[in-house]
C-alpha cells in the first residue's frame, strides 16, 4: 500500500514566531498639520522654530505656518526629537498633511 505525500502550505509548515511590538515604531509620531477652520485659504509653511535633531517638550511651538494674514504656531505632539521634517519652508500645505517626525522620550 502507497502512503500519497501530504502537502502543506509553507506557513502552516514553519509557523513564524510571535511578533513583539516594536518599541521605537510606538516612539515614532508625527506633526500632522490640523483643520485650521479657514476654508480654501492656502496654508504655507512659514518658519521652523527648531532644527532637525533638536529636543523638544510636548507643547513647544516648532513650526509657524502661514494662512493669508493669520500666523500659526504649531506645537510638538510629545516630548522627544525632532527626528524629520517633511516639508520645507514656503511649501503649501492641506490639512492632515504629516510635516514631521518625532522621536518621543520614553516617558512620552
Amino acid at each position: 500500500m502507497e502512503i500519497a505525500p501530504r502537502s502543506l502550505p509553507l506557513a502552516s509548515a514553519f509557523p513564524s514566531p510571535p511578533q513583539a511590538a516594536n518599541p521605537m515604531r510606538q516612539r515614532v509620531r508625527e506633526l500632522v498639520l490640523p483643520d485650521l477652520g479657514l476654508g480654501d485659504i492656502p496654508i504655507v509653511a512659514s518658519l521652523w522654530l527648531v532644527k532637525r535633531g533638536a529636543r523638544v517638550r510636548q507643547g513647544e511651538s516648532v513650526l509657524e505656518v502661514l494662512a493669508g494674514d493669520v500666523t500659526v504656531d504649531l506645537p510638538a505632539p510629545v516630548s522627544g526629537v525632532l527626528s524629520r521634517r517633511l516639508v520645507a519652508e514656503d511649501d503649501h500645505l492641506h490639512p492632515g498633511q504629516a510635516l514631521a517626525i518625532f522621536v518621543a522620550d520614553e516617558e512620552t
